[in-house]
């Protein structure tokens, strides 16, 4: 069997000879964190996409994020290194769902989570993170918004953006939306000493509850400037290596036991440095399809 060392080194050869670059997404295994060039939230990493020099991509996440770097930079490789590394809430929604409700709504601005298929995209009017959710929202002026696929992420937005009306599609981060209010209870029972920290995925009666809600970026930034040394983290365990590597003086416990996402956790060492040496898994998309996806991504990026 191949060490750690030994792959570490395969790798770093590999992306020297092809130009080549590592992203891998906070809910990666820890491994494959120590083996990437940048590792971040999705509007990090979506900016990164779109921002770096090199030829080639290997994207450790999910599907949706590979396919959003493929599309900001069309003329790149982008490799994703397991076939099966999907996204439930992004395939929840679909082109003809957007279609159907900007019918409905001719109206109201769709605005689509960056966790959505391809297709979404193309039909949105911009595209938003949970770090950027709110600030893309106030940023348009149609009183009226379409958002989808996150039910929660939208009924988030649409609390601190009360003077507009919503149409929240009935999608969910299913690891996200397993964690219920008696989880909170439980958590704040066994450490009453620490801070709740929560990402908007979760339910409104576990954000209600929270000390800060926020992105995977928002959490980290949030315990860096934090005088308080015990957190609870409401969000999927894979951010607990970063924070743990840039805090080893504090604690961090986890919401929920189960705060697990199967899909991040596919990727492994082997994995990346199979991905770098046989181009697989290639990402392809219709030339047409990434034009009109690329337009409400830019139009994200450009919001201040």
């Amino acid at each position: 069997m191949m060490s750690f060392e030994k792959i570490q080194q395969q790798i770093r050869k590999l992306k020297e000879e092809k130009d080549a670059v590592i992203l891998a997404h906070y809910y990666q295994i820890p491994e494959v964190q120590k083996l990437a060039d940048h590792v971040g939230d999705s509007f990090a990493l979506s900016k990164l996409a779109a921002e770096l020099p090199h030829q080639m991509i290997l994207f450790c996440g999910v599907s949706f994020m590979a396919e959003t770097a493929k599309t900001l930079s069309p003329e790149k490789i982008v490799l994703l290194p397991v076939a099966d590394a999907g996204c439930p809430m992004a395939d929840m929604a679909s082109e003809e769902d957007v279609i159907k409700l900007k019918a409905e709504h001719p109206d109201a601005a769709v605005v689509s989570y960056v966790n959505s298929s391809t297709g979404v995209k193309a039909q949105s009017d911009i595209c938003c993170t949970s770090a950027n959710a709110v600030q893309v929202i106030r940023s348009l002026p149609h009183p009226k918004i379409i958002f989808l696929p996150d039910e929660n992420l939208g009924s988030y937005a649409a609390e601190k953006v009360p003077e507009k009306e919503f149409i929240l599609f009935n999608g969910y981060c299913p690891t996200h939306e397993e964690v219920m209010a008696i989880d909170v209870k439980i958590a704040r029972e066994e450490n009453p000493d620490a801070i709740l920290l929560v990402h908007p995925e979760c339910r409104s009666e576990v954000r209600k509850q929270a000390d800060f809600v926020g992105s995977t970026g928002q959490i980290i930034k949030y315990v860096s400037q934090s005088e308080h040394n015990h957190f609870i983290i409401g969000t999927e365990q894979g951010i607990i290596h970063p924070l743990q590597e840039k805090h080893p003086d504090k604690k961090f416990t986890m919401l929920s036991p189960g705060f697990l996402c199967p899909n991040m956790k596919k990727t492994t060492p082997k994995d990346m440095l199979r991905s770098l040496e046989n181009l697989t898994v290639n990402i392809e998309l219709e030339e047409e399809l990434m034009n009109q996806a690329r337009k409400p991504l830019i139009r994200m990026l450009e919001v201040k």
